[in-house]
């Protein structure tokens, strides 16, 4: 039997969405190991003279415990 525990995180790219959740999950996986999957909870953008400059994401990362 294996436990999954998740965490959450935050993270952001001036790219794109799928960008900010590739980093996300390549940051976390520098601590964390075992990650089986990510789930985009909340999309935010910050915005400058009508433009979108950065796209923020909060993710929820779900990892299996080691024994």
């Amino acid at each position: 039997m294996s436990i999954a525990k998740v965490t959450e995180v935050i993270s952001s790219s001036t790219v794109g969405i799928e960008d900010a959740v590739k980093q996300g999950v390549t940051r976390a996986s520098k601590t964390l190991s075992g990650i089986t999957g990510v789930w985009v909870s909340d999309i935010k953008c910050t915005v400058n003279d009508n433009a979108i400059t950065e796209w923020r994401c909060t993710l929820k990362i779900t990892f299996v415990l080691n024994d």
